[in-house]
């Protein structure tokens, strides 16, 4: 999609010294988001995973969940999808990694919703060993984003054989011609406390710098995204130690870029728990997507995809309107008790930009 963006090639030449009146430049625009769907379930339970968690997601479950249930998920799920960027560009996002999705009929079903259908989007998803049985997966515009290859790395934990948890998925394509990387994951839960769990995020953190080692091993200059629910913040050992991201574009090569650092330094947050905020839901870059503002080059800059910039999505609807929990991701079930919202986490997406040809 060709996109005329004034406001933000005016920041550029206005950073590079350039005068205000300059031709702009016409740039194509491509929206990726992540949203964790929370318990995205269907109706009937799976024999190959944990039924008494599964069994709350029936009828005759502890949390009556039926057939008008899980469509009205569905359609709340589906608008939030079809209006993912669109304060931007008119056709929203072209690539969407989800989590906390049972299997693949729930995502044949979720992009067969009238608000999202046209969209045609397609599915990447493999099974994977969760003991929830829930997983990581991908959508996208195949108008857009050509998938090449896809495979689901396993997660284990050492002298663990007990331990199940998601695996982390690995999409790569062509976005309107250009290779892409992208990582899909669901890192383990704070069940238990966050200093108990917090090793099994750090194992998650080395299988995660493992793949986008092996990548870069490929091509140097691979341009990887990772995101998802990474169940810790950007300053959070797993990520600042381990992966080895952090909010600056200062990076050395086997540094990453996390684009949503800035936003945990403001207070924002994607989820709320005991009126503390965490912001669990990122994306992180390898260097080759990061365009130094101290190197700008106007006439060769944004001859690839480069990083523009990321967004925490909280708007009003997507927030408890009331009670103890005002303000909070507006959830599916309160306890029990169904009360017809859409997550515990709030979506986020982020921007790349390219020259037009």
């Amino acid at each position: 999609m060709k996109v005329h963006l004034i406001f933000l090639t005016f920041f550029l030449f206005l950073k590079a010294g350039y005068s205000q009146d300059r031709k702009s430049l016409e740039l194509n625009l491509e929206c990726i988001a992540f949203y964790n769907l929370e318990n995205l379930f269907d109706t009937i339970v799976d024999p190959d995973t944990n039924k008494i968690l599964q069994e709350d997601f029936t009828p005759f479950g502890s949390k009556n969940f039926n057939t008008t249930k899980y469509l009205h998920k569905l359609k709340n799920m589906a608008f939030v999808i079809d209006t993912l960027g669109k304060e931007v560009t008119p056709l929203g996002a072209s690539i969407i990694g989800v989590c906390e999705i049972e299997n693949r009929l729930v995502l044949e079903d979720l992009v067969s919703q009238p608000s999202i259908a046209d969209k045609n989007y397609k599915i990447v998803h493999h099974e994977g060993p969760d003991a929830r049985g829930i997983d990581c997966a991908l959508i996208y515009d195949p108008l857009h984003f050509k998938v090449t290859s896809s495979k689901s790395v396993k997660f284990k934990i050492p002298g663990n054989d007990r331990f199940r948890s998601r695996d982390q998925l690995v999409v790569s394509g062509k976005l309107l011609g250009e290779e892409i990387h992208l990582i899909v994951v669901h890192w383990p839960s704070r069940r238990g406390g966050e200093a108990k769990s917090r090793p099994k995020r750090i194992e998650a953190a080395k299988l995660t710098k493992s793949i986008v080692d092996s990548l870069k091993q490929i091509d140097k200059k691979a341009k990887v995204i990772v995101m998802g629910d990474f169940n810790d913040d950007p300053i959070s050992p797993s990520i600042k130690d381990f992966l080895h991201a952090n909010g600056s574009t200062l990076l050395r090569n086997n540094q990453m870029y996390n684009t949503m650092f800035d936003h945990y330094k403001k207070g924002i947050g994607t989820l709320a728990y005991r009126d503390q905020w965490n912001l669990f839901d990122q994306f992180i870059l390898t260097p080759s997507l990061i365009v130094k503002q101290s190197e700008i080059d106007i006439e060769n800059m944004y001859n690839s995809f480069s990083y523009y910039k990321s967004v925490v999505y909280n708007k009003s609807f997507l927030k408890n309107p009331s009670g103890n929990y005002k303000g909070y991701p507006f959830r599916t079930y309160g306890g029990s008790s169904f009360i017809g919202g859409y997550s515990d986490h709030f979506p986020v997406y982020m921007f790349l930009v390219k020259k037009a040809s």
